[in-house]
């Protein structure tokens, strides 16, 4: 077990999730504004705060963060008396997207500024599975914590899901458009279409790996996917049932095969398909259960998802 020396502090909620997962919680000294999982977490002192408005429109958060990038300013701040006075030995942070979380560089201009405590910055950078796996392994390390136990628990959930959908044709593998913001149109990318593949469906439109891509109406009418799931980042379920109501009020929304076929799906995308730690095989299970139900019943319908 760590030395209870230690005094984490965690900036990005998939950093929070890996350390309570690796038995670490009772390390978390402070956190950033969204890490609010596990429950257990959310009484520790929070270091940071948006620049943004987040129940602002999605097209006005979509300026709002174009903006605040394009002056050379982070979309978040990091509230460097709260961690002057916490005293934390490492920080836990993300070099991987500056719309998710603060970024790398935020937190070595912080850190630079304290005078009580030099902690070790702890980088994590997902764009795959592997890597998600990859990053629980290095915080273990870190942290002299085995993190094998929990590796192999998460890739057995995989693995149960790819042997499952081994038997399926090609033509019982749905083609799957996952929405990751409505206006503008963008598709989710990174780990997404490994999971959309994993669950047994074709992901449509982005590269494994690669960062999410805007998506042109006319190319989502075109392709016509099977099912349609929005999983907007950053908006539990209610919230995405409000967006994805804007979307299907177009006039060409009928037009769409998944949306006549009533396969259209909103998750709750800021706790599940956004967050790259151990709750990202939580994901796999909720896409699994959406598009193969006869095959996987989880149990996460009307929590972590609802047809829309």
């Amino acid at each position: 077990m760590t030395d209870s020396g230690v005094r984490i502090v965690s900036l990005i909620p998939g950093g929070t999730e890996i350390l309570a997962a690796l038995g670490l919680v009772d390390n978390i000294v402070g956190r950033s504004h969204e890490c609010d999982y596990p429950p257990e977490i959310q009484n520790r002192p929070i270091c940071t705060q948006a620049r943004l408005d987040s129940n602002a429109s999605s097209s006005e958060i979509h300026n709002d963060v174009n903006d605040l990038l394009q002056s050379a300013l982070s979309i978040y701040q990091i509230k460097t008396d709260v961690l002057e006075q916490l005293q934390p030995t490492h920080i836990v942070t993300q070099d991987q997207c500056d719309v998710c979380a603060v970024s790398l560089h935020d937190v070595e201009k912080a850190v630079a500024t304290l005078v009580h405590s030099k902690p070790q910055i702890i980088s994590l950078q997902p764009n795959i599975l592997e890597d998600i796996w990859a990053d629980i392994e290095r915080v273990g390390n870190a942290f002299e914590v085995d993190s094998v136990k929990v590796l192999e628990n998460l890739e057995a959930r995989v693995k149960i899901c790819e042997q499952k959908i081994q038997g399926l044709g090609l033509n019982e593998l749905p083609k799957v458009a996952c929405i990751e913001w409505t206006d503008p149109l963008m598709v989710a990318a990174n780990w997404i279409p490994e999971l959309v593949n994993l669950a047994g469906g074709q992901s449509l439109f982005c590269v494994t790996g690669q960062p999410s891509p805007t998506l042109p109406w006319e190319t989502l009418l075109a392709s016509n996917p099977d099912v349609i799931v929005f999983m907007p980042c950053g908006f539990d379920l209610n919230r995405t049932r409000q967006e994805a109501n804007l979307l299907t009020q177009r006039s060409d929304w009928e037009k769409l095969h998944a949306a006549q076929s009533g396969r259209v799906y909103i998750t709750d995308g800021n706790a599940y398909f956004n967050r790259p730690g151990p709750r990202i095989v939580d994901s796999l299970e909720i896409l699994a259960e959406i598009l193969h139900p006869e095959i996987f019943q989880y149990g996460y319908k009307g929590t972590a998802w609802e047809p829309l």
